[in-house]
């Protein structure tokens, strides 16, 4: 049995869905030299937000984690789309946005739920560096979103 990410994916239990589609005049991920990079990824699952409102008033930070994971799946499809998952060398940088409540600081614990997916599926490699940004307001009232920047052979 294979030990790549697609692997990894079905040994946690998921399937990269049908990359996003763009909610704007832009692409869902570009490459340029050994890097790709994934526009912001909403926590979309077959054409509708997950959940909408900000995060520790109506959504909870449990819930927000578990969107920003998705949001991780959805940039995933968007690189195994253009270039492949085998072909991952290094994730480099995440960087989260967060809809925050008045008064709510746990965006890192948020954002935990993208870096801990790709390091589940990359291993050290999935080892990142990363920004958690508390917003006042994002697209369609998203709790979160989720951008990629990824290095690929």
């Amino acid at each position: 049995m294979s030990n790549g990410p697609h692997a990894k994916l079905a040994e946690l239990g998921l399937s990269l869905p049908d990359v996003v589609q763009p909610l704007g005049s832009y692409v869902p991920a570009v490459q340029s030299g050994h890097h790709v990079y994934v526009s912001g990824q909403l926590p979309v699952v077959d054409g509708k937000l997950l959940a909408t409102g900000k995060v520790g008033n109506g959504v909870s930070a449990e819930q927000a984690k578990d969107l920003a994971e998705r949001c991780a799946i959805n940039a995933l499809a968007a690189v195994d789309s253009l270039v492949g998952l085998e072909n991952v060398v290094k994730i480099v940088k995440v960087t989260g946005f967060v809809a925050s409540a008045e008064g709510f600081t746990g965006q890192p614990g948020v954002l935990n739920g993208a870096s801990d997916l790709f390091g589940a599926v990359f291993g050290e490699a999935g080892r990142h560096v990363r920004s958690a940004v508390g917003v006042a307001e994002l697209p369609l009232d998203s709790p979160v979103e989720v951008e990629v920047i990824v290095e690929v052979a």
